[in-house]
């Protein structure tokens, strides 16, 4: 069981994470940008997700074995790093693709579901190969487990409650974006969102790779 007093401090360092804008932040933006709500909902499942293998990963101490495997985290790094400038060539090419959006109602439902399995891919895999995650529920996880009790089990709920905490907030952007999407957001304005989520991905890849 968790102890009250570390799950309420956990709480409060969880959620003051989860709102702390990023990369995931901007991933879902984007995401709702190219394919609606439901894209960027998918977006942050597949974000989410990658939690439970960070908190998995934790317990079972193969992040600190990573973490002291100087190669094992380089590989990590650099991973991530390439995945990271990889999203911001696609999101750059969108960026200066000229011309009309299609309808919604005009897109094919085999395209909807593609672009839906790309959201959770795209989501899944931007958490599982960030080192700083990794690094983050190593150092952090720890202290709010009982180590009287079953940590596995523990780390696994800890991050079920930033699960839900990530989902309603990142869930909450898609929704504010298609607002204002509804209101008039232009094809001028989507190319402008991809341009700068472009940049910072490729940035933030290239910084990942320097560290």
């Amino acid at each position: 069981m968790l102890i009250p007093d570390l799950f309420w401090a956990y709480l409060v360092a969880i959620t003051l994470l989860t709102i702390t804008p990023g990369v995931d932040t901007l991933l879902v933006m984007r995401n709702t940008g190219r394919g609606g709500f439901r894209d960027g909902c998918v977006t942050s499942v597949g974000i989410c997700s990658g939690l439970f293998i960070h908190a998995a990963l934790s317990a079972l101490g193969i992040s600190l074995l990573l973490v002291e495997t100087a190669w094992a985290f380089s590989a990590l790094k650099w991973a991530g790093a390439c995945y990271l400038v990889w999203l911001g060539i696609g999101s750059l090419r969108q960026a200066l693709r000229r011309g009309a959006a299609p309808a919604a109602n005009a897109e094919p439902m085999a395209r909807r579901e593609l672009t839906v399995a790309v959201s959770f891919r795209e989501g899944l895999l931007s958490n599982v190969l960030n080192p700083k995650t990794a690094l983050f529920y190593m150092a952090l996880l720890p202290q709010f487990v009982d180590p009287a009790g079953n940590a596995f089990q523990q780390s696994l709920m800890l991050a079920g409650v930033h699960f839900l905490l990530a989902m309603l907030w990142q869930c909450g952007l898609a929704w504010v974006m298609v607002t204002f999407r509804g209101l008039g957001m232009t094809t001028r304005m989507k190319r402008v969102l991809n341009g700068l989520t472009g940049g910072f991905f490729v940035a933030m890849g290239a910084k990942l790779a320097s560290i």
